[in-house]
């Protein structure tokens, strides 16, 4: 396997296990845990996929990826603002 291929199966195996453990019930999905999974997931994913050149997928784990920036900074903004009572 090159480079590429680490990267995707890396990424796609973050985003499938944030899912395996949101179903099982082991973190939610407002959990840093399962956000950061995403996140990173969705990153490497997309990488892989514009050093293929495969623009569906780049558009989809990009799409992915702001998502879950969003609800990292949302998570933030929540932590923040808990902790500033």
């Amino acid at each position: 396997m090159n480079l590429t291929d680490w990267l995707g199966f890396i990424g796609v195996f973050l985003i499938l296990l944030a899912y395996f453990l949101n179903t099982f019930g082991i973190i939610g999905t407002k959990n840093l845990n399962f956000i950061l999974l995403n996140l990173i997931g969705s990153i490497l994913a997309c990488l892989a996929s514009v050093l293929l050149k495969y623009v569906p997928f780049v558009l989809l784990e990009a799409i992915w990826a702001i998502v879950s920036l969003i609800s990292l900074l949302k998570y933030f903004k929540l932590f923040i603002f808990r902790y500033n009572k």
